[in-house]
């Protein structure tokens, strides 16, 4: 049996035999990351520098599992529950689902049961990296800001930036292992979003690019999934493109987008990247309110004269080590604040696409060809 335990987590191991527990905790894990519920503060310490925590408690303990939500939730990290029996076969299997029910009603997002009947020595637990630790990957990379479908001025600027594009067939062909990342919002308002997601998704297919969700990505996303969205804000033009393609490739961008992350943290923790920022905290680990936040942004909950929420400035009291690299708010130019960069010119709009070169620290740009949709809030 394989057990999948995220890098960064808190795994709870359940049972109310304390050798059995003892055994098992000694067999798969480090003394450093176990504690006991009692050592919750503890373990919170662990999480918050970024480490496993593993905190064994009884079955019958409610207060426990709480703490333990409470938690993963706090420290935007996965809940692992791992539950230890030795029931005999025929009862396990009848308590399988209700164990598993339970627990995922209390909140954990993965969970295990282990029959100590049979002993543990065929239980692996592997250690998975989350799906937006690319630490070990240094670059070189081209950072490139929202696209909104203007697919002429994409090519244009991969050309500029060194890679060799074939528009027609929608392939790149990257020089020097350069990488390209895209700050998200792919889709919507703008000429070409089919042809801008067949180009990226080749792209990332061949291990040559990266791509974060944006907010307009997710919206797209949901309404595939059959979500009663607003058909607004240029999502109109991706659904009226998208109608003229097939079935079979309207599931492959569906899958391409459920499966894109809030935020990469790439270069050993130098370099992030998200569609609207990331404040220090939140780089490396994964949850809602992450994704929520690296989407769309802080806002004050109010809307501006516009009708668009009231965004605040997350980046003017950044202080954090690794360089931010975003999007989501269009600017006349990249705007740097701190150690952040906003490369979001509002090509869409009439203004310029652009990229972001790391580690040389570069902006290469291109015009736009038209003003393919009006801005409503003035961009300055």
């Amino acid at each position: 049996m394989e057990i999948h335990v995220p890098e960064l987590s808190v795994v709870a191991i359940i049972g109310d035999d304390l050798r059995d527990k003892k055994s098992f905790l000694k067999k798969n894990f480090k003394q450093e990351e176990i504690f006991s519920i009692e050592e919750e503060k503890k373990a919170e310490k662990r999480l918050k520098a970024g480490q496993l925590a593993v905190i064994h408690l009884s079955s019958k303990d409610e207060n426990g599992y709480k703490k333990v939500i409470e938690l993963s939730k706090k420290q935007h990290v996965l809940s692992v529950g791992i539950f230890i029996t030795k029931q005999k076969r025929d009862e396990e299997n009848h308590m399988r689902g209700q164990w598993e029910e339970k627990l995922k009603k209390k909140g954990f997002k993965q969970v295990y049961e282990i029959n100590m009947q049979g002993g543990f020595e065929d239980v692996v637990i592997k250690r998975i990296k989350l799906s937006n630790n690319k630490r070990e990957i240094k670059g070189p990379f081209d950072i490139i800001g929202d696209v909104h479908g203007c697919y002429d001025e994409l090519c244009e600027l991969l050309e500029k930036l060194g890679y060799e594009v074939d528009a027609k067939q929608h392939q790149v062909h990257a020089k020097s292992g350069r990488i390209a990342v895209f700050c998200g919002d792919l889709v919507d308002r703008g000429p070409k979003i089919v042809e801008v997601l067949k180009l990226v998704m080749n792209m990332v297919e061949e291990g040559t690019a990266y791509v974060v969700i944006g907010n307009h990505d997710s919206k797209l996303q949901r309404k595939l999934h059959g979500a009663n969205v607003k058909v607004i804000h240029g999502l109109e033009m991706t659904l009226e493109q998208l109608d003229k393609e097939s079935p079979t490739f309207i599931m492959k961008v569906q899958d391409f987008l459920d499966g894109l992350v809030s935020h990469y943290v790439f270069d050993e923790g130098r370099l992030v990247v998200s569609h609207a920022g990331l404040k220090e905290k939140f780089h490396g680990r994964e949850s809602k309110v992450i994704r929520d936040l690296a989407m769309f942004g802080e806002t004050t909950g109010k809307l501006d004269e516009h009708g668009f929420p009231e965004r605040l400035d997350w980046s003017k009291d950044y202080k954090g080590k690794a360089l931010v690299v975003y999007g989501h708010t269009p600017r006349a130019e990249a705007k740097v604040s701190n150690y952040t960069i906003n490369i979001d010119t509002g090509c869409v709009y009439g203004g310029k696409l652009t990229a972001f070169r790391y580690p040389e620290q570069e902006i290469v740009s291109v015009k736009a060809k038209a003003t393919y949709y009006e801005s409503v809030k003035p961009i300055v």
